[in-house]
């Protein structure tokens, strides 16, 4: 803020409207934003956007300013830069097509950098309003600055777009239709964490943001071994954050795809443990929906935990298909677009059953569209037939569960568990499951004076995001040499 207790604002740019040359016009049309925008739009952002030209040295964005436009580079480039502690540090170099200043237009927060010309430069200016405008019309405008702001929460190491709340963006873990996952850390515990962020396109969508924000709310208050632990929840840059905690070890569908088969005793040890996590849920009034291999997390100490908890119910799914769960999962009133309940992850959890005791999922990989009829018209195969070591309690359990009709199965997770106890008791399920790698711990002191602090945070940084890439950890922790 000034000194007047007012909002700062960008530094005074007057953009004269004028006639498009050619040559703009071609250069524009070329850009990104334009590619990705739809024919019609084309003509409402030519007419919306103004021209300007900079000398090197000058400042046209300032950090913690209110930002009221956007721009296109046409010439020239520009140099990003944070500053800390009354310390500027450079974060990149934008060049021709690159767009600059679209973080503070899309969230509505202060800018959060300072943006200086390097050399001579060619500038094309959106205001906010003609932005906000041009979006009612034509939504793939923003789904497009969505997907490059997205981007550079991983990408920036400096910038403040990398903090969440308390947390910190360290580099990317996955991402899906709806939502993108970071690996993060709580910045003063040095907790490691998972961020999950709900893309802009549906989090501007209000009955879809209403309805992610109040089960997004109820998930957070579960708190049970078997389900992963969500920590957080930030409303930010115009999206929600759900900030959970960043398991190690490995999926079941890493273990499925790296084994042939699981020995029956691990497979109970895992199924049990999921049935108490779904059990618990389910009484809780939460229905998982994408109950999967991908979703369930193998620790080391034999701990298994059920991760997208209720995520699925609330947003729909992460595949690029409209389909609210994973085809080969897909219990048949899903696939019908009916109402769903505790039932219809019994049937998931018989698939994943039959997945794990077989090393095969029942309908093979067939077209997404054949796995859906399969589900909707054809009977699981006789598990049994794949694996004859099985006990026939079990194959039934399998059976029953993935009956099409979802009063032929078991009602209640409660019901399965209590029948997989005891084939526990008879056939033992404290084996260990598929081990997770043995860790080593490297310490590494680093003795430097004060005024080197800044060099060696940076340095501590990179080395971090190289060790992410590598899907290793570091823990920092710093203390004072007396």
């Amino acid at each position: 803020m000034s000194a007047d207790g007012g909002f700062m604002q960008d530094p005074k740019i007057v953009f004269k409207r004028q006639k498009l040359l050619p040559a703009d016009e071609e250069f524009l049309l070329s850009t990104d934003i334009f590619q990705a925008s739809p024919e019609e739009a084309h003509r409402e952002l030519l007419r919306s956007v103004k021209r300007k030209v900079l000398r090197p040295g000058e400042r046209f964005i300032r950090q913690g300013a209110r930002g009221n436009r956007f721009y296109l580079i046409q010439q020239g480039t520009c140099i990003v830069s944070v500053e800390k502690d009354n310390v500027l540090y450079p974060v990149s170099r934008l060049k021709p097509g690159d767009l600059v200043g679209e973080m503070a237009i899309l969230t509505g927060e202060s800018r959060n950098a300072h943006v200086d010309a390097e050399t001579d430069m060619v500038l094309w200016g959106l205001t906010s309003a003609k932005f906000q405008a041009i979006c009612q019309h034509y939504p793939q405008v923003r789904e497009f600055l969505t997907e490059l702001v997205a981007k550079r929460f991983s990408r920036s190491k400096f910038t403040p777009d990398r903090t969440i709340g308390k947390y910190i963006i360290k580099d990317v873990l996955g991402q899906g239709g709806w939502s993108i996952v970071y690996r993060g850390v709580h910045s003063t515990l040095n907790l490691p964490v998972a961020i999950k962020m709900l893309k802009h396109d549906l989090a501007m969508d209000p009955y879809f943001s209403e309805k992610f924000q109040n089960e997004a709310h109820v998930i957070a208050r579960l708190n049970h071994e078997n389900i992963v632990h969500v920590y957080d929840i930030e409303y930010l840059y115009k999206t929600i954050f759900i900030v959970m905690e960043c398991l190690e070890g490995v999926s079941l569908e890493y273990v499925l795809e790296n084994m042939p088969r699981m020995q029956f005793p691990a497979v109970l040890a895992v199924l049990i443990q999921v049935c108490r996590g779904l059990s618990y849920a389910h009484d809780n009034g939460i229905v998982h929906q994408d109950i999967k291999p991908a979703n369930i997390f193998l620790q080391s100490g034999n701990k298994v935990k059920i991760v997208d908890f209720g995520l699925a119910c609330a947003t729909g799914t992460e595949d690029e298909s409209d389909l609210p769960g994973t085809p080969h999962y897909m219990a048949p009133e899903q696939i019908e677009g009916e109402s769903v309940d505790q039932r219809t992850d019994i049937y998931s959890l018989g698939i994943t059953a039959f997945e794990m005791a077989s090393g095969k999922r029942p309908f093979g990989d067939l077209p997404v569209q054949d796995i859906l009829r399969c589900h909707k018209e054809e009977a699981v195969p006789d598990l049994q037939a794949h694996n004859p070591n099985l006990p026939v309690q079990f194959c039934d359990f399998v059976a029953k569960a993935t009956n099409k009709d979802p009063s032929e199965r078991y009602q209640s997770v409660s019901e399965v568990l209590q029948l997989l106890t005891l084939l526990s008791d008879t056939y033992g399920s404290h084996h260990a499951l598929q081990p997770v790698s043995a860790r080593k711990i490297m310490n590494i002191f680093v003795s430097f004076p004060p005024e080197k602090q800044g060099d060696v945070n940076r340095s501590v940084e990179e080395l971090g995001f190289k060790l992410a890439r590598m899907g290793l950890n570091i823990q920092v922790n710093e203390f004072q040499n007396e």
